[in-house]
């Protein structure tokens, strides 16, 4: 049994943590796009690629940063005051994952361009989670709940 502010990884979050994973996300697709074209770039887009299908496709508990977040930075923290559903963060590493496997496939193939581009947009969505706490995935999961919802 759990206490309302101890998350269950698989159904709830500490709101704190995808922020935390937000910001090493900018980091690494920044790196990505200043490395564009040579097999370091290649290697973090394989790799950012990678850490959102372990998010979006086994859960948050599975993601690496997530697991960094638990183990290294939660546990130096106050409690969360409030916690999420993990559901929303989860869609938000689906839409990242298909930006990156966009981005991934289209280096490999040698259409550099759009590759960036589709990092462009994985890394502005990443910043405003960072910097300014907004879920651009979790609010798309949100609009498209009231719309089904209501249709």
């Amino acid at each position: 049994m759990t206490s309302p502010l101890v998350p269950d990884a698989r159904t709830t979050v500490d709101p704190r943590g995808p922020r935390f994973g937000a910001s090493i996300t900018v980091i690494v697709l920044a790196a990505a796009l200043v490395t564009a074209g040579s097999p370091v770039g290649l290697v973090l887009i394989a790799w950012q690629t990678l850490v959102f299908a372990l998010g979006a496709f086994i859960g948050l508990y599975a993601q690496p940063y997530g697991v960094i977040f638990r183990k290294l930075i939660c546990p130096r923290l106050t409690p969360p005051t409030e916690l999420e559903d993990a559901a929303p963060p989860r869609f938000a590493q689906l839409v990242g994952f298909a930006f990156l496997a966009i981005a991934l496939v289209s280096t490999l193939a040698g259409a550099s361009a759009i590759a960036m581009v589709a990092v462009g947009f994985a890394l502005a969505a990443a910043f405003l989670n960072a910097a300014f706490n907004f879920c651009l995935g979790c609010e798309m999961y949100l609009i498209s709940k009231r719309v089904l919802v209501r249709g």
